[in-house]
Formats: C-alpha cells, structure tokens, sequence
C-alpha cells in the first residue's frame, strides 16, 4: 500500500509556536506598537505645525527649568514626528530597522515630552506612556527573526 502525499521539504521548517501569553501580547503589542508610532508620529507633526504658525497657542504652566522657545519646539515636534511616523511604518512592514529605530525614537520621544511638560502636561504624560508601552513591546518581541514578517 502506497501513499500519494509527498513528504516535507527539510529546507521548510515550522515556525516555531509561542507557548506564553506573554508572547502573544508582545507579538500583537509589537503591531500596535506600530500603528502608535505611525500616530504619534502624526500627532507630533500637527503639534510642531502649531508651534510654528502660532508661537502663542501653548501657554506655560508654571515656571520650568527647562525654557525653550515654542517655535523651537514646534520644529523639534515636526522633525521628531515625521522620523517618527517613518519608524511606524517600517514596524508595521516588519523591517528590522524599524524596531531598533522604533526603540530609539520612543526613548528620544519620552525625553521630549518630559521637556515639553510645562505647555501640554497631560499631553506629555499621555505620549510619554505610548512611548514606555512601544518600548517594552519592541524590546520583547522575538517575533522579528531573519526574514519574518507579520
């Protein structure tokens, strides 16, 4: 008695199977990390756009060791978010160099929003924990072996 079925190529292995809840909520927090970066990314755009064009749209809270002025600022927004936007991008196309950039960038981000404070506080906090979660999902992750893709 014979079968019909060819064997398997030894050249294909199975992927190896995450076992951990852990790693499943870091494989999809890596693709929401992703559409975050792209967001914030935006976001920070629109906000060095309004930096620009208006130097007195943000008004300071309290007094602030750390004095810029806001059309200062406004181009350190568009320049992050645009940089930003583009890491975003290649985390959702699963590039290599959009995660090491993704961590890179969301660190720099939360050094910038904790400067950033006095103008927009709960902004700032608020794009400071995004960039803490794309952080962690980046950096645990292992979903990014040589040459996978979502």
């Amino acid at each position: 008695m014979s079968q019909n079925s060819t064997p398997p190529r030894p050249d294909a292995a199975p992927r190896p199977q995450k076992s951990s809840s852990a790693g499943a909520w870091a494989s999809g927090g890596t693709l929401f990390a992703g559409v975050l970066m792209l967001v914030t990314g935006i976001m920070d755009i629109f906000q060095g756009i309004a930096g620009i064009a208006e130097d007195d749209i943000y008004t300071r809270v309290g007094d602030y060791v750390f004095k810029f002025n806001l059309t200062t600022w406004g181009w350190i927004h568009l320049i992050l978010g645009i940089v930003v936007a583009i890491a975003g991008y290649g985390i959702l196309k699963g590039a290599e160099w959009g995660r090491v950039a993704g961590i890179c960038l969301a660190s720099l981000n939360v050094l910038a929003q904790f400067l950033f404070l006095p103008y927009q506080p709960w902004w700032a906090l608020f794009s400071m924990a995004i960039s803490i979660f794309v952080i962690w999902a980046l950096a645990t992750d292992d979903a990014y072996g040589p040459g996978e893709r979502y």
